[in-house]
């Protein structure tokens, strides 16, 4: 059974007024969606976004017995159009939970997962896009080196590449196995308590996804779409996502950047956000009932203007 991260910490942070219209931007498997809606009144309401079509499958059943909820399968980068379509000029509040689910890397036939053999897939929307076995299959060595290096912070990166490429031209890599296997016996020094296979696999989901990309698109959008008062909720669970937060949070917080000793009022600076609270993560508890929830962290930033 899937468990929502940090459900109560993100949920109660999220919702400031019952009566508002908020956004769950990673439905998932709806643990986030539900805990929010029973925090609205009747006024409120909630519209729940996520790539991925099993996701919608859940959020369908959920919309039939909930007024208050619609649910829309895609990109949360498209919530401006979204949310346009839907005469909503600003919400209440913006939740992002990141990454991959657990339901997506237990299922072996999405391809996640370097624990259980299946198709090469990775793709969180399966309706569009290359899979990993395609893209793997053409890209040139030293832009899957740059992927392995820069999305999955792999220091073997140009070894591995190598390997994979070399191993393409004997046999079309197709199963999570056959990728597993290539990175583990590419990879020279393997890291404690960790796959060898972990950054590469990383690395080249956060590229079949543009999970960066998207995050950078919806932060930049992130002031323009939240009311005054309305916060932005997000969950990471890898230092690369974790990182354009809290760097996004602490700029819109410091407002324009001003040489040093240049006499300003505070009021000019242009301030858009306020940083609620310290960096949150699961506690002893909870991790010790959901290993993967070890690597979470939450953030929240309130638009001030």
């Amino acid at each position: 059974m899937h468990q929502a991260v940090l459900l109560q910490e993100a949920v109660e942070a999220l919702v400031t007024t019952a009566s508002g219209f908020y956004v769950d931007g990673t439905f998932g498997r709806g643990g986030h969606s539900q805990a929010v809606l029973n925090l609205l009144d009747s006024n409120g309401h909630l519209l729940a976004v996520d790539k991925d079509p099993a996701a919608c499958a859940v959020a369908q059943q959920l919309s039939l017995s909930e007024p208050r909820f619609e649910f829309y399968h895609g990109s949360f980068t498209a919530l401006p159009h979204q949310l346009r379509g839907m005469g909503i000029d600003a919400v209440d509040g913006i939740l992002l939970d990141l990454g991959v689910s657990s339901p997506q890397l237990d299922d072996s036939e999405r391809g996640f997962s370097f624990m259980n053999d299946g198709p090469l897939d990775m793709r969180m929307d399966t309706t569009t896009g290359q899979t990993a076995a395609q893209w793997l299959s053409t890209v040139a060595e030293a832009d899957l080196a740059r992927v392995l290096k820069e999305y999955g912070e792999e220091r073997f990166s140009r070894r591995i590449a190598a390997a994979i490429v070399s191993a393409r031209q004997e046999e079309a890599i197709t199963t999570t196995a056959m990728l597993s296997k290539i990175v583990t016996e590419a990879n020279p020094k393997w890291e404690k308590h960790k796959h060898p296979a972990t950054r590469s696999f990383q690395g080249i989901r956060i590229h079949i996804n543009r999970e960066l990309e998207d995050l950078k698109d919806l932060l930049a959008a992130a002031i323009d779409l939240l009311s005054v008062g309305g916060r932005l909720v997000v969950i990471s669970f890898h230092s690369l996502e974790d990182r354009l937060v809290k760097r996004f949070m602490r700029d819109m917080s410091r407002g324009t950047p001003v040489p040093m000793g240049v006499p300003i009022r505070d009021s000019e600076l242009n301030r858009r956000m306020r940083i609620v609270g310290k960096a949150v993560k699961a506690s002893v508890e909870e991790v010790e009932g959901n290993v993967r929830s070890r690597s979470a962290v939450l953030r929240v930033a309130e638009k001030i203007c």
